[in-house]
């Protein structure tokens, strides 16, 4: 993968400042709950720096960014996660892909989003519009996936991700996507919080912790201020007995290699087809991450050598 400059002197400044991105895992309310959450500032300035994308691109995927990097806390290894989005919107897609490590990629079916009008607050509904919300697991060693879909309840990423999780895997959860963007459009804090409840978990606990959860701090301004992920879990949990700490950041598997490989595989008649009419140098660009790789005529005769 190749990361693209963030030139903002300011914003750069800021993110100098603030803690690296994180992902941390409690035990609520004596073992009623489990938190997962995640600060997501420098990934999701690395993603818009990537994927040049604008204020309402940023937003989008960037909530998709955060609840990848939370959903993949419950896989592990080797193991990821996909999101994705298929929708009669503007947004028309999304992809997102998480490793239980903490590497997040993805991207945009439209960018930029088409809009009618400016948007005017961050009421997503109708960007989405009609759709479907898939979660793929692939576990090592599985040869096939195991995915679940659910149809697009409100077109709020967060309130949706709560139906998936409790149609299809009959667990009652609460999302929180949350990005504070300055006055000029700026991302200065991103993160997010995922709560399950767990077995031994009544009615009477969910509707407490649905009304703590609604009256927290906003975890996005807080990060911020760089208040550290478990002081905001410990000020505003009982009991909260920490599971896990991960790094998590923008990150992609691809390579100049990788795309050789794949130009070698090409059959016949595709390689004559790109060695008649080019473009030289010829350039491949990763979806995921938007690296470009380029080849020259040359490399491309010596590869090819038909």
């Amino acid at each position: 993968m190749i990361k693209k400059q963030i030139t903002d002197k300011y914003l750069v400044e800021h993110l100098a400042n603030l803690s690296e991105d994180a992902r941390e895992v409690f035990l609520l309310e004596d073992g009623k709950f489990r938190a997962t959450i995640i600060s997501a500032t420098h990934l999701l300035n690395q993603m818009r720096a990537n994927h040049n994308l604008g204020v309402v691109e940023s937003l989008i995927l960037g909530q998709a960014y955060i609840a990848s990097g939370l959903l993949s806390a419950t896989v592990k290894g080797n193991d990821r996660i996909q999101l994705s989005v298929e929708c009669g919107g503007p947004i028309e897609g999304i992809y997102t892909e998480a490793w239980a490590c903490g590497a997040i990629r993805g991207y945009l079916k439209n960018n930029p989003i088409e809009l009618k009008k400016p948007l005017t607050s961050f009421d997503t509904s109708d960007l989405y519009g009609p759709g479907f919300l898939s979660i793929s697991k692939l576990i090592e060693g599985n040869k096939s996936p195991f995915t679940g879909q659910t149809m697009l309840q409100s077109g709020n990423l967060s309130q949706d991700l709560a139906v998936y999780f409790k149609e299809s895997e009959q667990t009652p959860s609460l999302f929180n996507l949350s990005i504070d963007f300055d006055e000029n459009g700026k991302i200065i804090g991103a993160g997010g919080l995922f709560i399950q409840a767990l077995p031994g978990c009544n009615d009477e606990d969910l509707e407490k912790m649905e009304k703590k959860a609604s009256a927290l701090p906003s975890l996005s301004k807080s990060i911020t201020k760089n208040i550290n992920l478990k002081e905001y879990i410990i000020a505003n949990f009982i009991n909260a007995n920490h599971l896990a700490h991960e790094i998590v950041g923008f990150s992609c598997p691809c390579s100049r290699n990788n795309f050789l490989k794949h130009l070698a595989g090409l059959p016949k008649k595709e390689k004559h087809q790109i060695l008649q009419n080019g473009p030289f140098p010829l350039t491949l660009t990763c979806f995921n991450c938007n690296s470009d790789y380029e080849f020259s005529e040359s490399e491309i005769k010596e590869l090819f050598k038909l």
